[in-house]
Formats: C-alpha cells, structure tokens, sequence
C-alpha cells in the first residue's frame, strides 16, 4: 500500500493492512508482492500467488534448454508471469511465450516482465492453452511447454482454507471433476507444437502424478513420463517427452 501525507497516515494505513489480514486475505495480496526464484513478483488477486514448489518446473526447464542455441519456450496459464520470468532470466538466448486466458493476468504478467528487465523478450498472448499460437508457424518447433495448471478437484473447492479458495482465482485453481481437465488438455494439444525430444512440463496435485504419467504414456505421443518431487517426497512435476512419432496402443486400437 503506497502511503501519501495529504491522504492516508502511517496509522490508517496499519488499520487496513490489519483489516484486511483480518479477513483472511493472503499476505501476498495485501503487499502486492510474492517472493519466487529469488525476485520479488508483484501480485493480485487476478493471479495465483507462486509457491516455491514452482520452481521445479523453472530449473527443469532451464536443464533441459541449457545446451541449445536459442530456445523456444511456452509458459501457459502464466498468471505472475512468474515462470516466464524466471526461465527468460535464466536462459537470455530463448525466446519465451506466456499465455494466459485472462486479461487481468496478462496485465501483472506484464507488469513483472518490466520490472525484471525482459519483456522485450517474453511474447505474451490471451486465449486458451496453446491455441495463441500459430499452429502453421511452431508446429513442432517449441522446445518445453511448462505449466502450473489448475489442479483442484471441483468436489474439494469448498474444503480450500479461506485464503486461497475465498481469495485466488477459481480459473487458476478449479482442474474438473478429478483435478486434472487441463492437463488431458495439455496433452493432447502439446505434440502438435513440441519437436522431437522435446517436454511438456507440468505440476500436478498431492496423489496426480501416477495418473497424468499414465495418461501421458496412454496417449502414444510421449515416452514413459516422469516425476519430480518436492522437498516433502511429494510427486509435484510431471515431466513428458514427445518421441519421434506416436507410438500405437492398446487404447487407440481398440
């Protein structure tokens, strides 16, 4: 909360951040600003607050593009712009894409592109998943797709503590009726824009990870997924690499 003399005293000021607090409002919101990958990112409650378990996508991401000349990578469901950030700081060469179906986070996203100093760097797009990009011109040309997609259960959206179901974005949070409608989504649409070899990279819930690799591996296009986990052991990043041509199962031949 920005204070100035001739309207808001240091004291008014302490009774709204009080207040607000009071009403269950997260931290983050109440500053303005969350703390990822070491940079301060500014947030509202237009977009999902970054927690450290994120970062795995980051550093995944980075190792994989860390050898290539210029890489091409796509943030989706941006929100922060809190991954597209990070992998466009860590990686100057690669041209990086953020994507996300609403307006108002493209507006922070972009927000925080200035403040770090690349968003000459960063094309940001608005629409759903990967249908921003031009299928004709990156059909299999894009490097890694990360994304932290929404992954709460529809039935376990009332069960959220206050500060994140009465305050974050439903469109960041609710993933369907099991939690991971996106997902299956992002699945079937990476392979048109992945190359060869390479990821989609995308954090699951508490308990997801075995079902998304399944359905990633069910789909043909990419080979036996993997998972990364999180400083508590718990499965937090599935990570998909499309093969060189799709692989036919039992499924699709049945």
């Amino acid at each position: 909360i920005r204070m100035h003399s001739d309207s808001v005293t240091e004291s008014e000021c302490m009774r709204i951040l009080v207040s607000r607090r009071a009403r269950r409002e997260p931290l983050q919101y109440v500053l303005g600003t969350q703390e990822f990958c070491g940079k301060a990112f500014q947030v509202t409650p237009a977009v999902l607050i970054p927690r450290p378990e994120s970062v795995l996508l980051v550093a995944e991401a980075v190792r994989r593009c860390a050898n290539l000349p210029a890489a091409t990578v796509v943030d989706v469901g941006t929100g922060s712009g809190c991954l597209a950030v990070s992998v466009a700081l860590a990686l100057p060469e690669a041209r990086v894409f953020a994507i996300d179906l609403s307006a108002e986070a493209l507006l922070v996203a972009r927000r925080n592109m200035v403040q770090h100093g690349c968003d000459a760097r960063i094309d940001c797009r608005e629409g759903d998943l990967l249908a921003p990009l031009d299928e004709a011109e990156w059909l299999q040309k894009i490097d890694v797709i990360v994304s932290n997609p929404p992954y709460i259960a529809d039935g376990e959206m009332s069960t959220l503590q206050p500060e994140v179901g009465g305050f974050e974005p439903r469109l960041a949070l609710a993933g369907g009726p099991d939690g991971m409608e996106v997902h299956r989504r992002l699945l079937q649409q990476a392979p048109t824009y992945l190359r060869s070899g390479g990821a989609l990279l995308m954090e699951v819930g508490l308990g997801q990870a075995a079902a998304v690799c399944r359905v990633a591996e069910e789909g043909g296009w990419f080979r036996a997924a993997t998972v990364l986990h999180d400083d508590a052991g718990i499965g937090r990043v599935v990570c998909c690499e499309k093969r060189e041509s799709r692989r036919e199962t039992l499924s699709s031949n049945s």
